[in-house]
């Protein structure tokens, strides 16, 4: 039996077969006794009339979940097989490993408001995550992106953060690019080095799997394949909060993170982050996740101190 399916118009072939058919192929490794070619937005199926059959509804499946969703990857097609997607896995299993660091110790989320964040990462193409310093919003989404990357989900890394202190002029400082942003980068170099063995992460530096790039110099660019990360979010204004999430690619993923009680911009009102996410708020495709002094998992301290500078700041805002 022969049969033909025609993606309805204006879906893109590449949103649904993915980049080479490769979520395509994917999916019709559960239909090994069935011929599937692609021809443009159009499918010839040539087997049994039950496999056919089973292949229309399953794929009927992905094209709902498609409609949800900006991009697919290869665990959504898993999901229609297994009938969990990862986010439910993850919500199901709350302790669940994202990836192992360099010493074989599993990176979990550790608290509800990460297990959101995780959440979040599957359901969603940008992800706000906003909250006070040591609650790990920058640290999981490291692992979620270095998570990605190992599966192949996605082909590089690029991580990006506005160097306020030197207000984005970067010439004056000593050496290349990189040995310029270092400074402001190392933050993210470290969870990175927590994950991939150093010798690795050398390699993806050099090769350009792993990338630096000071937000000013992110105008123009397109990002696709890529899990792209952009901290300390406080620090950008509007304009150049707009021109960041503009460079998103047809199948990327992107995370901002920040904390909007640390405005370090000469004018605090200038900061675009809160503005942002409020402008954004009713878009379906992202999600934000806010985080609180309740989940800080650095040292027990540092919930205290965060909470005494709260308190100093309300009763003399000056």
């Amino acid at each position: 039996m022969k049969q033909k399916i025609t993606l309805e118009e204006g879906l893109p072939p590449v949103s649904v077969f993915g980049i080479g058919n490769k979520l395509l192929e994917e999916f019709c490794t559960y239909f090994p006794g069935l011929k599937v070619v692609a021809r443009g937005n159009e499918l010839i199926l040539d087997g049994k009339t039950s496999q056919i059959e089973e292949f229309n509804i399953r794929f009927s499946e992905l094209l709902e979940l498609r409609k949800r969703k900006m991009n697919l990857t290869v665990y959504d097609i898993e999901s229609l097989f297994d009938g969990e997607t990862s986010a439910e896995k993850f919500q199901l299993n709350g302790d669940a490993v994202i990836v192992h660091g360099t010493d074989g110790k599993p990176i979990r989320a550790r608290n509800k408001t990460q297990q959101a964040m995780v959440k979040a990462y599957f359901d969603s193409d940008l992800i706000f995550a906003v909250g006070p310093a040591g609650t790990g919003k920058t640290y999981i989404a490291i692992a979620l992106a270095v998570r990605a990357l190992k599966n192949r989900e996605i082909k590089r890394i690029i991580l990006t953060r506005p160097a306020v202190e030197a207000g984005e002029r970067l010439g004056f400082l000593p050496g290349d690019l990189k040995d310029k942003l270092d400074p402001y980068l190392q933050p993210l170099y470290d969870a990175l080095g927590d994950m991939i063995p150093s010798k690795k992460l050398q390699e993806f530096m050099a090769d350009g799997t792993i990338q630096i790039a000071p937000l000013a110099y992110m105008r123009g660019r397109t990002l696709d394949r890529a899990c792209v990360i952009l901290d300390e979010a406080q620090n950008t204004n509007i304009g150049q909060l707009k021109m960041f999430l503009t460079r998103m690619g047809p199948d990327a993923k992107f995370i901002v993170t920040g904390d909007a009680s640390q405005v370090d911009l000469p004018n605090k009102e200038d900061s675009g982050l809160l503005k942002g996410i409020d402008m954004l708020k009713e878009i379906k495709g992202i999600s934000t996740i806010f985080f609180s002094n309740e989940d800080i998992v650095r040292h027990p301290l540092v919930g205290k101190i965060v909470k005494a500078f709260d308190h100093r700041k309300k009763a003399d805002p000056k």
